[in-house]
């Protein structure tokens, strides 16, 4: 590595802002932190920018990408419904009947969305390779008992959620979940997004960097990590290191939908312009009232996340952005990822915005870098608005 990495890319006439901002982080963070942001503003690619070292990074890079995996999952749920083969208010059990078990029946399909299930994790903690079996997974949640009674609460059911929405599709369907993404949502649309990583991509993807944590961010996770939903059962210093999970061989080639995907901001971005605005002329693949179904009232009247500790943490499935972006609209959605990656989607101004860095950001989750370029990019977008 070079001690300092380049920006590099191009931004559309106006958001000139963006570049500076996206400078300004790259100026401060490691060399090695291999961030990437790009930004679609009604379908058209307005921002596509990366950090170079020169040792050859490219905007095609890809990397594990880790939660915004549950926002392509839900994407294709939410095609499921518009399709009339899911109903977010049917029970769980009318698709999978084992899942009534230990007290479970009455949860419906936007209650698990919402995380409220109450079967957090693997008691114990589970391998990468063991999570990236979703069907045992799936199996082995069927049978638990939940902590709370099912619908009453709610909290992240982090390594876990996908497992147990990708058994709904498969129930429903016949179809993993990661086949019908590949086949609906991915493919059509050429995106460098995959929940199952092609072995002839593996020459252009790079391994996730685990964090380096001064001693006293150390001591800060290991008393703030939930015990149960974020438990990989590996530790370093008592800390999950997530980071293994996301470059192990068996979570890339199987994709699980609740962390495993690996892609670029490119393809995130592009995934979530191809559900809201169409990309490049096309028509979106979700119609705005399907939009509406899974952004409107979420977990705001339930309390905090017993898991995280978030308020109004879900919209159904997506989290609810304007929660920690305040200038986004109440129906903006998306997902963030544990590395500091963040994508959202906001209809009130057609903007899909997608970051993604190779290097874990203190102290998990978006990284705090979100927060700004997220902003400049819509003042940018407005000011091209106004003319």
């Amino acid at each position: 590595m070079t001690d300092a990495a380049q920006v590099v890319g191009e931004v559309a006439a106006g958001f000139e802002a963006v570049r500076e901002e996206f400078a300004a982080v790259v100026a401060r963070e490691p060399a090695d932190t291999g961030a990437q942001l790009v930004v679609y503003r009604d379908g058209r690619r307005v921002v596509d920018l990366w950090a170079a070292t020169g040792v050859g990074e490219t905007g095609d890079e890809l990397a594990p990408l880790y939660s915004v995996t549950k926002g392509a999952a839900y994407l294709v749920v939410a095609l499921l419904v518009q399709d009339g083969v899911l109903d977010l208010d049917r029970e769980v059990a009318y698709y999978w009947p084992e899942f009534a078990d230990q007290g479970k029946g009455a949860l419906t399909l936007r209650g698990l969305l919402q995380h409220r299930a109450g079967v957090v994790g693997i008691p114990g903690g589970a391998s990468p390779e063991e999570l990236a079996d979703e069907q045992e997974i799936a199996a082995r949640l069927a049978a638990q008992v939940p902590l709370w009674q099912p619908g009453t609460a709610y909290g992240y059911h982090a390594l876990v959620i996908g497992a147990l929405v990708g058994e709904v599709v498969r129930r429903a369907t016949g179809r993993s979940l990661q086949e019908i993404y590949e086949e609906r949502l991915r493919a059509p649309h050429h995106l460098d997004f995959f929940m199952g990583l092609p072995e002839k991509e593996a020459a252009r993807t790079r391994d996730m960097l685990p964090m380096r944590p001064t001693p006293e961010q150390a001591a800060l996770l290991a008393e703030s990590v939930p015990s149960q939903a974020m438990r990989v059962s590996f530790d370093i210093d008592g800390i999950p290191e997530l980071s293994v999970y996301g470059n192990s061989p068996a979570v890339r080639a199987k994709g699980p939908a609740s962390a495993g995907g690996v892609g670029s901001a490119r393809g995130i971005a592009g995934l979530y312009a191809a559900a809201l605005t169409g990309l490049d002329g096309a028509d979106a693949f979700l119609m705005p009232e399907t939009v509406a179904l899974f952004t409107g009232p979420g977990t705001s009247t339930v309390g905090a996340d017993v898991v995280t500790g978030e308020v109004g943490h879900f919209l159904v499935g997506f989290e609810a952005q304007q929660v920690r972006y305040p200038y986004l609209g109440a129906d903006a959605f998306g997902h963030c990822g544990a590395a500091g990656a963040e994508v959202w989607a906001d209809p009130s101004t057609g903007l899909t915005y997608a970051y993604t860095r190779r290097l874990w950001a203190f102290p998990g989750g978006a990284a705090p870098e979100n927060l700004r370029l997220g902003e400049v990019v819509v003042g940018a977008a407005e000011a091209v608005a106004a003319g």
